[in-house]
């Protein structure tokens, strides 16, 4: 029989809030074949600050912690009640892994249990699997965890524990790995990389020569995080050296966000708002282009980047983040200052004088072996791969 593995994750698209990413879903869906998988997805609903003296009589007084659930296709839907502001951030997490530890006594007690995050489903994780014995994993999230480590040095001792007694780390990119051991020191268990998947359908389009202009991603509500205003600014000085180049910043949103992005933009003319392109027009519109322009101020990995590589279009990106550190030394592959416009104009420079080379080698690389670990199929065997790791651990204490 495959070995059960419990998955919590705060990431996960269920009832209670569809719309969020769809990473760690495929990451299931490519190995249900080898694990009996169970995912708990997780939703904090914040409370005000008479909620929150509620929570603290409830966390002096060793109250259990309030949650609502409903089953679904992948386990559970769950809904927990916590203040806002991190407040008490251990304290529920501690009381969630008291709640995960009982669901599994009725539901089963797991082999495995994998949290989708250090600092947050790490922590009730790591609470649930010493009332059974049982190993843990750890998916890191560069943007959250890095954030949460930096704003609660009080923290870091519990992390630090959490980190070092895990059975196995996954990780998108390497920048997270390396941004974690400089806080909490090196893990006990191994480190596996293993790239956001892209969708089914994954196909490669070989690079076109004399692309038109500058290509942006993103919904348009995150335009700050995104960092629409740096990209303007590189616009700005481009035109003022008299190139006369354009880009497109494709991503949905509502009206305000439009206006707000359109404010962001107007000292830098040339800006084109295309709405939403997904499939076939995106990666169209990513082929057509000379390269895409993301650099995000926080950034875990951004999937977008893998896409437009396939989709024949190199990429510039945020050095400390996204995928830093998958492509050293592939001049497709432009890392930026993020906050320095004139970094990122820099790098849009190189890509205009530069953009036969650049595709070039891209083409090369998108025949490459270097290039299929980003591919479904080696994906699924990496992680198969790391649960398996993690798995032996429990098997050898057995």
């Amino acid at each position: 029989m495959s070995a059960s593995i419990l998955h919590l994750s705060g990431d996960f698209p269920d009832p209670i809030d569809d719309r969020k990413t769809q990473v760690i879903r495929r990451l299931i869906d490519l190995t249900k074949d080898g694990f009996r998988h169970e995912v708990v997805s997780i939703n904090r609903v914040p409370v005000g600050l008479a909620g929150a003296g509620r929570v603290l009589r409830a966390v002096l007084g060793a109250a259990p912690i309030e949650v609502e659930s409903c089953p679904f296709a992948y386990g559970q839907a769950v809904q927990y009640t916590a203040p806002a502001r991190g407040l008490f951030h251990a304290a529920m997490l501690h009381r969630l892994g008291d709640w995960l530890a009982q669901w599994a006594i009725e539901h089963g007690t797991p082999d495995l249990i994998v949290a989708h995050k250090l600092t947050i489903e790490g922590i009730a994780a790591f609470h649930a699997a010493q009332h059974f014995g049982i190993p843990y994993a750890l998916t890191l999230q560069g943007n959250t965890d890095c954030r949460i480590l930096a704003a609660r040095p009080d923290l870091k001792p519990e992390l630090a524990r959490i980190w070092r007694s895990a059975s196995a780390i996954f990780a998108f990119a390497p920048w997270t790995v390396r941004a974690v051991q400089r806080q909490l020191g090196d893990p006990r268990g191994p480190v596996h990389i293993v790239p956001c998947p892209m969708g089914e359908g994954e196909a490669t389009i070989a690079p076109r020569p004399n692309g038109h202009g500058f290509l942006s991603a993103f919904h348009l509500r995150n335009h700050r995080n995104k960092n629409l205003a740096a990209i303007a600014s590189a616009m700005h000085i481009l035109q003022r050296e008299g190139r006369d180049i354009g880009c497109t910043i494709a991503g949905a949103g509502s009206e305000g966000d439009l206006r707000a992005c359109m404010a962001a933009t107007s000292d830098s003319p040339s800006f084109d708002f295309a709405g939403h392109l997904e499939g076939a027009a995106l990666t169209s519109k990513m082929n057509q282009s000379i390269a895409l322009v993301l650099p995000s101020r926080r950034e875990s990995f951004g999937l977008v980047f893998i896409e437009a590589l396939f989709a024949g279009l190199p990429v510039i990106y945020p050095a400390g983040a996204a995928v830093d550190g998958h492509f050293p030394g592939k001049s497709f592959a432009l890392p930026v200052d993020a906050r320095s416009p004139t970094s990122i104009a820099s790098a849009m420079r190189l890509a205009m004088d530069n953009e036969l080379t650049m595709k070039a080698e891209l083409a090369e690389w998108q025949r490459s072996d270097d290039a299929l670990r980003f591919m479904r199929p080696a994906i699924a065997e990496a992680y198969s791969r790391g649960l398996r790791a993690a798995l032996r651990e429990r098997y050898a204490q057995n």
